[in-house]
């Protein structure tokens, strides 16, 4: 499994996705789940993925394939797309597609294709866009009530996402947010692990201005969290009943 998470800010865009797809006491893998396309100053798109390997894997091959393709078409391309919403339409079309595909195939196996994707970006020009596109190609967009979208193992890192991220949340605030939303999960669920594939895009900059990859053993990751789980004690001795 995975866990991804995407904030759209008045600043910028963060975001932050594991790279594990199978946890065992022998059956450990580590796969990229997020991919960024830029032509720095005329846009930039982002794309997370979470769900079945094959799914994620062959959607995001043929959206490369097309984006390399000489006879590329703004229908096709996510870098050639007129708007943000046309990116999320290609990407969800796309991952739609592949799965019908590989649900055909593997119908009598009874092995899921289910998988999902944030899709986030900015064209010049343009306003900074982020989607959650579902598995059937549908897609809802991140809003100013709820400007963060997250799939995969959500459920342990949500609540400090809803107590500290609003639209004015500082892209400082922000990363920290997400780190220790990923923190929380990475503590109580095995299907999810390091190494972490983190990211910030600048309003207007159309470009990655942040990139950077978190192995575990990562010194100021586990100086973060460290104070992070001495807070959260700290806190609950002081609370009375």
């Amino acid at each position: 499994m995975t866990y991804c998470v995407g904030l759209l800010l008045d600043e910028g865009m963060v975001l932050l996705s594991d790279t594990r797809t199978n946890a065992g006491l022998d059956n450990i893998a580590t796969y990229r789940k997020m991919f960024l396309f830029e032509e720095p100053g005329e846009r930039v798109v982002a794309i997370l993925t979470a769900g079945s390997l094959s799914v994620t894997q062959t959607t995001m091959a043929r959206l490369r394939e097309a984006v390399e393709d000489p006879d590329a078409t703004p229908d096709n391309s996510i870098m050639m797309a007129p708007t943000m919403l046309k990116v999320a339409e290609i990407v969800g079309n796309t991952l739609s597609h592949v799965r019908q595909d590989i649900d055909a195939r593997m119908e009598a196996s009874k092995v899921s294709t289910s998988a999902s994707m944030i899709v986030a970006g900015q064209r010049r020009g343009g306003a900074m866009r982020m989607f959650l596109v579902y598995p059937e190609g549908n897609f809802i967009e991140a809003t100013e009530d709820t400007p963060y979208l997250q799939i995969g193992e959500h459920k342990y890192g949500k609540p400090i996402l809803d107590r500290v991220v609003r639209p004015s949340t500082s892209l400082d605030d922000a990363r920290k947010a997400v780190l220790l939303s990923m923190d929380s999960t990475l503590r109580s669920n095995l299907s999810v692990g390091m190494p972490l594939d983190f990211a910030v895009i600048e309003k207007d900059a159309c470009r990655v201005t942040t990139r950077r990859r978190i192995e575990k053993g990562d010194p100021d990751f586990s100086r973060m969290s460290l104070a992070w789980s001495e807070a959260l004690r700290d806190g609950f001795t002081k609370i009375q009943i």
